[in-house]
């Protein structure tokens, strides 16, 4: 595979970058990435790594190793991206074992733990990361994985809610505004996951699993349409369906990339005109200049890729069980907090002389603490995509010449790579993998 063409955007964004480089440790390594000049990612965040990462290290084995996966160093980024589902899963057992007062310090001074679509997209790439290096039964191990954490998601944070909302309950009272803030998701199936192994399981001759899965992605779509809201690739249907002796070519393009989270801020009543803060992370799209996908050959036939995943989407619904403990653990913070501050001020006002106006002040000075310490836990990884499109087209066995081009919304062409005589096998999977991050 050969890249033979690349947007001329830069040198535009490139101001705006600079500017923005004082307040935002990850431009250098943003500005790389949007060149696709993943080498010199890598090389940025290495050289930068206790400035941006300081302890966290799961956000620093999750960027390296998406970063190593797209720069085509598959065996180094399976190392680093098995490293950090380690860490998420130590992390995650660590917090299970530890009570209910630790989990209300503030997550912005505790260390990194991930998020669900994380630990979920780790296993997918990691996958792909096993096709590469010609090891079929490590990838159908890392779809599996996958699978099994979809499916434990729902009961993931079930204990963990119903002991926070008991607590909230305890320090406020009957009951407190705005719980349904962040919403329910019974996420737990991927068509991406499917996909994936619908591939890898026809590849290694396996086509009752393969079927099986091609059934679990169609109910993917079925089941969760607030995250599927386009329709089902056509090109699926002729994913089992290939003639004796022909062979398949399936193409699989990602584009843009994943979330990051900036901070809502809502205040909400509590005793004597008083009020709580509550600081909490907000899951926000980043925009991608990508608008189309195309294989050409040379024969000028050719395919457009359909959207299968779109992973943002799939990050936002899997944060709301995580953003319900989130807004819990804020709601008892911070009304403990405006609690003291509304005892200080009651015995202020009885007191007279030095000793009230010292409660008063301290009434004051415990409400602008709790205004100046409550801030929402902004952390996520960087480089995993935002989009998963894909394609195939049943051929003769034979070595074909081809080009994957990315198209703007405006129709022009801003990326493009290039594959010659590529062997297209029967009884095999013959899979090309793209990426364009703009």
């Amino acid at each position: 595979m050969r890249k033979v063409f690349k947007g001329s955007w830069f040198p535009i964004a490139a101001v705006v970058l600079m500017v923005s480089c004082a307040s935002n440790p990850y431009i250098k390594i943003d500005n790389a990435v949007h060149r696709e000049n993943f080498d010199a990612g890598i090389h940025i965040l290495e050289s930068d790594k206790k400035n941006i990462y300081k302890s966290d290290l799961i956000l620093y084995y999750l960027d390296k190793g998406m970063l190593t996966h797209y720069a085509r160093d598959f065996e180094e980024s399976s190392r680093l991206l098995e490293e950090g589902e380690r860490a998420i899963e130590a992390a995650f057992t660590k917090s299970i074992t530890e009570g209910i007062a630790s989990y209300l310090v503030n997550d912005t001074v505790r260390a990194y733990d991930g998020e669900d679509y994380e630990d979920i997209y780790i296993n997918a790439f990691n996958a792909l990361n096993y096709y590469h290096r010609q090891d079929p039964e490590g990838a159908l191990v890392e779809i599996r994985r996958m699978n099994i954490k979809l499916q434990a998601l729902a009961a993931k944070y079930g204990v963990l809610t119903t002991n926070l909302r008991q607590k909230a309950l305890e320090e406020i009272g009957s009951g407190f505004p705005g719980e349904d803030k962040a919403g329910d998701s019974t996420f737990s199936n991927s068509a991406l996951a499917r996909y994936l192994g619908l591939l890898f399981y026809r590849g290694a001759g396996k086509p009752d699993d393969a079927r099986i899965d091609l059934e679990e992605l169609r109910l993917a779509f079925a089941r969760f349409p607030q995250v599927y809201t386009y329709p089902l690739p056509a090109s699926l249907e002729e994913e089992m369906t290939i003639p004796p002796g022909m062979a398949r070519l399936n193409v699989l393009g990602f584009s843009g990339l994943s979330p990051i989270k900036e901070q809502s801020t809502l205040r909400l009543p509590l005793l004597d005109g008083k009020y709580i803060k509550i600081a909490l992370p907000v899951m926000v799209y980043r925009p991608s200049d990508v608008g189309r996908i195309e294989v050409v050959f040379d024969s000028q036939e050719g395919f457009t890729l359909e959207l299968l995943e779109d992973l943002e989407a799939v990050a936002r619904e899997t944060f709301k069980e995580h953003l319900k403990v989130i807004y819990l653990k804020s709601i008892i913070r911070a009304a403990a907090k405006g609690i003291t501050a509304v005892v200080f001020d009651e015995i202020g006002r009885k007191e007279e002389g030095l000793t009230g106006a010292v409660f008063g002040l301290l009434g004051l000075g415990t409400q602008i603490f709790t205004e100046i310490s409550e801030s929402a836990d902004l952390r996520l990884s960087r480089y995993f995509p935002a989009k998963a499109y894909v394609g195939g087209v049943t051929l003769k066995a034979g070595n074909y010449s081809f080009s994957v081009n990315y198209y703007n919304r405006e129709g022009k062409k801003i990326a493009a790579f290039r594959y010659d005589d590529m062997p297209v096998q029967p009884n095999k999977l013959n899979l090309v993998e793209v990426i364009c991050l703009q």
